[in-house]
């Protein structure tokens, strides 16, 4: 019998899981590179999107340049928010693709590393990205929005149309103990023609002020200006003599609302950002169920779509495996079709949570989750 004597060139090659500066470095390079460069693309074509939708209006009513291109400006994060998620599983898809071309795959298998390793640099840039465009939604856009539909109102609107924009508003307060209405609406300035009803805790009408503008000083709260003041009997049917007061102030502890909480209950609930939602939420015990659904299900939504970015890049892995050999079209056309079926499926389940068919937690986070335990299935399955 032969006794065979084993080399340690003979036993397969150890997975090696440390940090490896060269490695590393290169794959984060050639990965950001691609990443940029599809943003940069994406971010363009929106930019002529929105150019050749809103251009004309701002041309037609003579609109300085300045004001103009501080309107497209302004819509830049919220075209971001949309390319992120889909540059980054591009340029995974991309990056590994042409790995894959020129063998560096094979040779990085061969040297103990496994693409889930290999991947690492790109994961990291995923959570990097997830992060930004998680501040992107709550903290950006929804200042960078509101303040370019104001100035496209004012810029392209006449004078007694742009006055219009919030006319009438009215607003109930969270303790149900105030009604408002604002004949003119200025976040930024006064608000002409307030009027503000005050309720007792038996919900009897106790006062009502009527004053020609109102403002809101963070440090001594609502001021009306002009105003007649009208108190009402305990039982709030008879009112009493009115009172003519050149100026009334409100402290921030008799009135707790702000202008910002007074446009905020006005806006669409898509416009929000999560922790506005939340406040409502919590504010408004006896919601109506319908109500509360929807607000519940965006809420999820919103938690949940930033982590799109690095679930995009956590399914590329293992599909730039299956797509290795088929080449860069069939890796890209695969990003595109996930891509579309999230997304799809994303706002099926959204529209399902804001009817009330759904719970609103799993309509909200269940095709992220869903999508990220599928990236996982793949790359336990391909053991990559």
């Amino acid at each position: 019998m032969v006794e065979l004597k084993l080399t340690p060139e003979d036993y397969p090659v150890k997975r090696k899981w440390g940090f490896l500066p060269t490695l590393d470095m290169y794959i984060f390079r050639e990965f950001t590179v691609y990443a940029c460069v599809l943003m940069l693309v994406f971010v363009i074509l929106f930019l002529l999107g929105d150019v050749f939708n809103d251009l004309s209006d701002f041309l037609d009513n003579k609109t300085p340049m300045a004001r103009t291109l501080q309107y497209f400006l302004l819509k830049l994060p919220g075209n971001i928010r949309f390319v992120l998620p889909i540059s980054m599983l591009l340029s995974c898809m991309w990056t590994m693709a042409m790995f894959g071309k020129h063998m560096e795959v094979t040779a990085m298998r061969a040297s103990g590393l496994s693409l889930l390793r290999c991947g690492c640099p790109i994961f990291a840039v995923g959570l990097l990205v997830t992060g930004i465009n998680f501040w992107f939604n709550e903290a950006l856009i929804p200042y960078t929005e509101r303040e370019a539909e104001i100035l496209r109102i004012f810029a392209t609107k006449s004078k007694e149309e742009a006055m219009s924009f919030q006319k009438m508003l009215t607003y109930r307060s969270h303790d149900k103990k105030r009604t408002w209405l604002f004949k003119y609406f200025d976040i930024k300035g006064k608000q002409n023609h307030a009027t503000l009803k005050s309720f007792r805790h038996d919900g009897s009408l106790e006062s009502d002020i009527i004053a020609d503008s109102s403002e809101f000083d963070p440090k001594r709260g609502w001021i009306f200006h002009n105003v007649t003041f009208t108190p009402y009997s305990s039982d709030g049917l008879m009112p009493k003599a009115s009172v003519k007061l050149k100026e009334l102030v409100y402290s921030r502890q008799e009135i707790t609302e702000t202008p910002v909480d007074i446009l905020n209950a006005v806006k669409d609930e898509e416009e929000l950002p999560i922790w506005v939602i939340w406040d409502v939420l919590q504010k408004t015990q006896h919601m109506a169920p319908r109500c509360r659904a929807i607000f519940e299900s965006v809420l999820w939504y919103r938690l949940a779509y930033p982590w799109s970015c690095f679930l995009a890049v956590f399914l590329g892995i293992p599909l730039a495996t299956k797509n290795e050999r088929s080449g860069i079209m069939a890796a890209v056309i695969s990003s595109v079709v996930i891509i579309v079926v999230y997304y799809i499926v994303s706002m099926g389940f959204l529209m399902l949570g804001k009817q009330g068919i759904m719970n609103p937690f799993i309509a909200g986070m269940l095709p992220t989750l869903g999508f990220i335990a599928f990236g996982w299935y793949n790359v336990v399955r391909n053991r990559i």
